[in-house]
């Protein structure tokens, strides 16, 4: 009983608070306390699936980073977004995050409309996440939180024509990928050095074929597609939904967290980094 209610009063202070005001706190707790594995591979998911875009998967393939430095090109991600959404877009440490995003974006012509799309992932595959796979589905409060918190990070990024509601920007997102998602080599070549980048942490590498199938169950048909990556077989992608609803069921008997989740030292980074060293070498 201690446990669940422990559990209980971060999704009552979640209930009792204002979206429109408190969405900074909300998205704290959620991803601190309540959901944090759950936020990590929504983020792995949103990662992944902006590389359906020819457009974009050619600049990041061309820059090197993504190819040759995967590891640290990962990290680097993880930790902005994870400071930007552990801290909040305006505490010291999120608009240093914000400020380094700025730094090596700008570098690069990136289409507004790219920008958008990105930031819409942020927002929607942590909702499409813990609906099919989380410990719990989000609440209202929480969607509307995730959402208005992205938004501002949208804005601090100088991003235009944000929609004004979660519904008008899945609209947008849905409408982006049906007119620029397509196959490519470098979609593929993203997709595939990310997915072995994954499966390099948990299996030896004479297993990791074995692997594959199991991250592609992950990927809808329009994220496959893009990628040129086959459909797994019916038993493998039964497999990987049972498991992760599993994993779910059982964690909702675990002992909520006392403590907040942080983000672990990186491979790239085990002592520790400068904001500097976060990003292409060349980008001071």
């Amino acid at each position: 009983m201690k446990r669940k209610g422990l559990r209980r009063n971060v999704t009552r202070e979640i209930a009792r608070l204002d979206p429109v005001r408190d969405h900074q706190r909300i998205v704290y707790l959620t991803s601190a306390f309540d959901l944090p594995w759950d936020s990590q591979r929504a983020l792995e998911r949103a990662l992944l699936r902006t590389f359906g875009v020819p457009h974009s998967s050619k600049l990041m393939v061309a820059t090197g980073e993504f190819v040759h430095r995967t590891q640290k090109r990962y990290d680097d991600t993880v930790i902005l977004v994870s400071t930007i959404g552990l801290c909040g877009y305006d505490s010291p440490p999120g608009r240093a995050a914000i400020r380094r995003m700025n730094q090596i974006h700008r570098r690069y012509k990136i289409p507004n409309d790219e920008f958008l799309y990105v930031l819409s992932t942020f927002v929607l595959e942590p909702l499409r996440w813990n609906a099919r796979f989380g410990v719990r589905p989000l609440s209202d409060n929480e969607r509307a939180a995730i959402f208005l918190f992205w938004r501002e990070v949208g804005r601090r990024m100088a991003i235009r024509g944000i929609p004004d509601t979660i519904a008008e920007l899945e609209r947008f997102s849905l409408a982006y990928e049906r007119e620029h998602f397509a196959y490519s080599p470098d979609n593929q070549l993203l997709a595939e050095v990310t997915r072995d980048l994954f499966l390099s942490w948990v299996l030896p590498r004479p297993l990791r074929r074995f692997g594959k199938p199991v991250v592609h169950a992950l990927f809808d048909a329009r994220m496959r597609l893009a990628f040129g990556f086959a459909l797994p077989p019916w038993w493998v992608r039964v497999g990987v939904v049972a498991a992760l609803k599993l994993r779910a069921r059982v964690a909702r008997l675990l002992p909520p967290r006392r403590r907040p989740y942080t983000l672990p030292p990186t491979r790239t980074y085990p002592r520790g980094y400068r904001l500097e060293e976060i990003g292409p070498a060349h980008v001071p």
